[in-house]
């Protein structure tokens, strides 16, 4: 590539326009692209390797250069970005490898978190969990990635209820890159089939069925991982700036 040629997943000439609704403090608006990033990851918009220049970042989000180091740290931390070989970051391409590792992790940390639901708030927790898979469900309707995304905050929403905080961080972290290996390597899947078993999951976790209930989960975390098993490629040139401006 000639030192004039843009930057692959870029489009010369394409000037970043910054969010709406962009945050006033300096870190809230680091935070908000902290979240952009991720949604547009594992939504699949940014495939595996594409480049994230930080000059394009912060201009697109309004922040220095040194916020969006921070970032894209986090980002790195969470397994989602990596550092090629010229020290720039790039949207993570886990192997089958590590994505057959990352689901033995998240299946031994969300049976025990399903666990303590179950033998701790039990129907306390149906509410908020009722709520999300309203919106997944809804989601699910329309289509797309979305519902992908909310489906594997589902899952987050468990580590949040399960009243242990160390379990929440690492199952977080765990779920976030789960759901970047399925934007890999999935294959298409019927969300409505998700949306059911997170609806069982919750009358099982709301009567207090904590074996049921881990039982349950095991599959399920399981069935997702089956799903990740074939390779997806990007089809053509993406323009950065355009696909964050959804985000």
């Amino acid at each position: 590539m000639h030192a004039t040629d843009p930057a692959p997943g870029i489009v010369a000439g394409v000037a970043p326009t910054p969010v709406e609704a962009v945050p006033q403090r300096p870190a809230d608006r680091a935070d908000a692209a902290f979240r952009s990033l991720r949604s547009a990851i594992v939504e699949a918009a940014l495939p595996p390797g594409t480049r994230l220049p930080e000059d394009v970042l912060a201009q697109q989000y309004g922040v220095s250069r040194t916020l969006i180091r921070g970032t894209l740290a986090r980002l790195t931390a969470a397994g989602l970005v990596e550092v090629g070989k010229a020290k720039s970051a790039l949207v993570a391409n886990p192997s089958l490898t590590e994505a057959r590792e990352t689901f033995e992790v998240r299946r031994c940390l969300e049976r025990e978190a399903v666990r303590l639901i179950a033998t701790g708030p039990g129907a306390a927790v149906r509410a908020p969990l009722d709520a999300h898979i309203a919106q997944e469900a809804a989601a699910a309707d329309a289509g797309g990635q979305v519902s992908g995304r909310l489906g594997a905050e589902f899952h987050i929403l468990l580590g949040e209820l399960s009243g242990n905080a160390l379990l929440e961080r690492y199952l977080g972290e765990v779920v976030w890159r789960c759901a970047l290996i399925l934007a890999v390597h999935g294959r298409n899947h019927d969300q409505h089939r998700s949306v059911d078993e997170h609806r069982e999951l919750v009358d099982l976790l709301a009567a207090g069925r904590a074996d049921d209930a881990e039982a349950l989960v095991a599959r399920h975390v399981t069935a997702v991982e089956e799903r990740a098993l074939s390779t997806a490629a990007p089809d053509a040139p993406l323009d950065l700036v355009t696909i964050l401006r959804r985000y």
